[in-house]
């Protein structure tokens, strides 16, 4: 029997509650990859989470796509036009925020997918180039990105203070 088709849509106000249990699934995985680095979901993080992408909705130009299967919203990409970013060292670009896929269709070519449509509308923006940010442990979701074209470009390095304190005096 064939799989169901993936339709690409953008997304409206009736999805928040579903883009909130996938931003839960993304807030976890990388609270997994790194704990000290990454918060961790609470029992507000789907509400608070599916309220902020549902603000972003409205902004000209961000973009906020669902990938359905039978209609049920199993991914989600959110990306938006930026300016100058001095902070960054970067020129105007697209940027990729979140990407996340329910990990129950994964592999199914779904993250292709919403990464493909998410780059056409940054570009459709104005993004003459698309940056995004991917945890260093999350092997997968780089070969994803390189496979579409992406390359290292910045590495971010995090130093919690209290544990170099206490490696520092010898107590770890």
């Amino acid at each position: 029997m064939p799989s169901a088709a993936v339709v690409i849509r953008s997304a409206t106000k009736t999805d928040l509650p579903a883009l909130g249990r996938l931003a839960v699934l993304l807030v976890r995985l990388h609270h997994d990859f790194d704990r000290a680095r990454f918060m961790a979901a609470t029992d507000q993080t789907e509400r608070g989470y599916g309220s902020y992408l549902g603000s972003q909705l409205a902004e000209r130009d961000t973009t906020v796509l669902v990938a359905t299967v039978e209609e049920t919203v199993v991914g989600y990409a959110w990306g938006s036009l930026e300016g100058i970013d001095y902070m960054s060292l970067r020129g105007p670009a697209g940027v990729l925020h979140d990407l996340v896929v329910d990990e129950s269709y994964r592999r199914r070519g779904i993250g292709s997918l919403l990464l493909e449509a998410a780059i056409v509308a940054l570009e459709a923006a104005g993004a003459r180039q698309v940056v995004l940010s991917t945890a260093a442990r999350n092997a997968h979701a780089q070969q994803l990105f390189a496979r579409h074209g992406f390359r290292p470009t910045m590495l971010e390095m995090t130093r919690d203070m209290e544990r170099h304190e206490s490696e520092r005096r010898g107590e770890a």
